[in-house]
């Protein structure tokens, strides 16, 4: 029986939430933090391969997959859901990889428990606190426009449009068209998307984020001391860690061609083995 078959799943009933997980596999305790277009599911071509090696642990983020609604009442710190979670699985210390959203998470993490930390792996993450110069936006008027349009695709609660055109800047990325990125991750996406605004708290997602970190990472990048790979798209909007990667001390930077802000998603087997050789250049448990 793979690991896969033996994964453990449930809820994790933690700071004032529930939160689903899935663990699979054993030994050095791997976590991954799906983006803010995604759910757990987007790790699956990942999940199996990771847990021949590690202990790994995916789960869906508060207000996203089968995870705990999101409140206005009730103002929440997405670190400390994680660390909760972390606590009540037992693990003490892992390797952190988030994507996006996720991914900014991870470091504001690193940041906030780095006792926690064994190593960092932020995949076409934010940075926290980050704001684009408006010479930075002036430079790409064609993003402006599809930012603009998502903008009113929410404001006029055209949730297909909104996900239509979100995919044309995260999934195709700038510059690239339709149909040159796959489309069945195009429609993996579209779904996990859909799904997630679509939920009853859909509109709270968007309007009350969690309680940010203070003072937030921007700023704080050489505070990080554990091993850090940083992973971008060659066809991803821009990214501020492509130049504030040599904030980190030691970090690797890798770049994956023809694939923009999922590449993980795009190109699974490059994807997985740029982080297995990472991951087994590090002796940390």
């Amino acid at each position: 029986m793979s690991n896969i078959e033996q994964a453990s799943n449930g809820f994790g009933e933690v700071n004032g939430t529930k939160l689903y997980y899935e663990v699979a596999g054993t030994g050095q305790p791997l976590v991954l933090i799906h983006g803010h277009l995604l759910d757990r599911n987007s790790w699956d071509e990942q999940f199996a391969v990771f847990a021949q090696r590690y202990r790994v642990m995916r789960y869906d983020q508060r207000g996203f997959g089968d995870s705990g609604l999101v409140s206005k009442e009730k103002p929440f710190s997405a670190r400390q859901d994680l660390y909760e979670l972390l606590k009540f699985l037992g693990i003490e210390h892992a390797y952190l990889m988030g994507v996006s959203g996720g991914g900014a998470l991870a470091i504001d993490f690193t940041l906030e428990h780095p006792e926690m930390v064994d190593a960092l792996i932020p995949v076409t993450a934010g940075v926290s606190g980050f704001r684009p110069s408006e010479e930075m936006m002036q430079s790409r008027p064609d993003l402006m426009r599809l930012y603009t349009s998502l903008n009113d695709a929410f404001e006029h609660k055209d949730i297909p449009r909104a996900v239509d055109v979100s995919l044309d800047i995260w999934t195709d990325g700038p510059g690239r068209l339709p149909a040159q990125a796959a489309p069945e991750v195009r429609e993996w996406i579209r779904k996990m998307t859909t799904r997630n605004w679509e939920r009853p708290d859909g509109k709270e997602q968007a309007e009350h984020p969690p309680v940010p970190l203070e003072p937030p990472a921007i700023g704080r990048l050489s505070e990080i001391k554990v091993p850090t790979l940083v992973i971008l798209g060659e066809w991803d909007v821009p990214n501020p860690l492509d130049q504030l990667v040599v904030e980190i001390p030691g970090a690797e930077k890798v770049i994956m061609a023809e694939t923009a802000h999922h590449p993980f998603m795009e190109k699974p087997a490059e994807f997985n083995q740029i982080v297995l050789d990472f991951l087994g250049s590090l002796n940390s448990y």
